[in-house]
């Protein structure tokens, strides 16, 4: 079941609470009402000790609650509030199979792998303390190798919250060679910014200055962009009227920053995304195709450990697919150098062995499983993604 199916049952309690408190406090109010009324008879007679007078507004009193039967509405209200109550965690239950266990598969792991890419994610995500915890523990003082290198960009970083630029260009400095081989913009963005905060708090010959030193070194290669920069130095003071306002967002900082970080990853080795969290999202997100898969398999007595290739597709979110697959409609089998995809003349997709199995070895021709259109081996050619 999808989280929206949840969520509207869920919005759904939420509104039914909602309208019976409303109900609730209406009732209370209502017999808050009458009991204020009685009290206010009783302090307008003339003869308070007149048991007469009392008992005739003590007996209308309990006529009217009698008439409004408070505790059998509340009583209604809770019984309905408490059904709702009830059915919500069911259904709960019914989505998310609390025992996860069914859909795992025994795995032969190589724990010394798995120790370092756990400290691994620990340094990425700046948590040194517990990254060297678990070298220490674990015994893995291989996977310490990269602690320097996320020491040094969270040093960099700490820097940047202050827009302090300087660790930042010692290290795009030292690497200047490799940034330069993987395309990098980063020492023209890190100037940028620089340039940008002179503009706002200094004068126009400091801006005049920094550009000349800095920025002028990239004019023939981003002369749009350096054109740009030093237009902005006319609108020192005036920068709300600046036709190249969008340079002042401080959003340039934060796209630095996510830059910087990916940059450092890059040079180190290291994925911009954590293996463990990728491993973490892909897992939670196929996890309710497995757990239905198990179901299945239990219900039909067959034993889908023992299987190599799921006979379903796990969907993913495209954040999570990283290299282009072809899984043949037919046979189910994930397309490979032996077994490569297959464009036929109607344009459907079949890898090649379905194809050599339906057109019997290439001896003849064959119908589309998915259109009527005839073809032979012949005329289907090879993909390449």
């Amino acid at each position: 079941m999808e989280l929206d199916t949840l969520k509207d049952a869920f919005d759904r309690v939420v509104k039914r609470q909602k309208l019976s408190s409303f109900r609730s406090q209406e009732i209370v109010d209502q017999v808050g009402h009458e009991i204020e009324q009685a009290l206010a008879k009783i302090k307008a007679i003339n003869d308070p000790l007149s048991p007469v007078h009392l008992k005739s507004i003590l007996s209308d009193l309990k006529l009217k609650l009698n008439t409004v039967g408070p505790l059998n509405l509340l009583e209604g209200l809770q019984k309905e509030r408490n059904i709702n109550l009830s059915k919500y965690p069911k259904l709960l239950e019914k989505s998310f199979n609390p025992d996860i266990s069914k859909a795992y598969r025994n795995v032969d792991f190589d724990f010394h792998l798995v120790n370092q890419i756990v400290a691994n994610h620990f340094y990425q995500q700046g948590l040194f303390d517990l990254g060297d915890c678990l070298i220490d523990e674990a015994g893995e003082p291989e996977a310490i190798a990269v602690r320097s290198h996320f020491l040094e960009m969270y040093q960099v970083l700490e820097a940047l919250k202050v827009k302090n630029l300087g660790p930042a260009l010692n290290w795009i400095t030292l690497n200047r060679e490799k940034l330069n081989q993987n395309g990098s913009m980063l020492e023209l963005k890190l100037h940028r910014l620089q340039f940008v905060e002179i503009v706002k708090k200094g004068t126009k010959a400091d801006a005049l200055s920094y550009a000349r030193t800095h920025l002028a070194p990239f004019a023939s290669l981003h002369m749009n962009e350096f054109q740009k920069l030093v237009v902005c130095i006319i609108w020192v003071g005036k920068l709300d009227s600046c036709p190249h306002a969008e340079l002042m967002a401080p959003t340039h900082w934060e796209e630095f920053t996510q830059e910087i970080i990916k940059q450092f990853c890059s040079l180190v080795g290291q994925s911009y995304w954590s293996p463990l969290s990728v491993a973490v999202a892909a897992g939670i997100e196929g996890l309710p195709t497995l757990l239905k898969l198990a179901n299945v398999m239990a219900a039909k007595r067959q034993e889908w450990q023992e299987m190599k290739q799921l006979p379903v597709p796990v969907e993913l979110g495209k954040e999570l697919q990283f290299h282009s697959i072809f899984v043949c409609p037919v046979s189910r089998d994930q397309g490979s150098e032996e077994n490569p995809p297959m464009l036929m003349p109607c344009l459907h997709v079949l890898c090649n062995q379905s194809i050599m199995k339906l057109s019997k070895n290439t001896s003849r021709t064959f119908k589309c499983p998915y259109c009527p259109t005839e073809a032979s081996a012949a005329q289907c050619r090879q993909l390449h993604f």
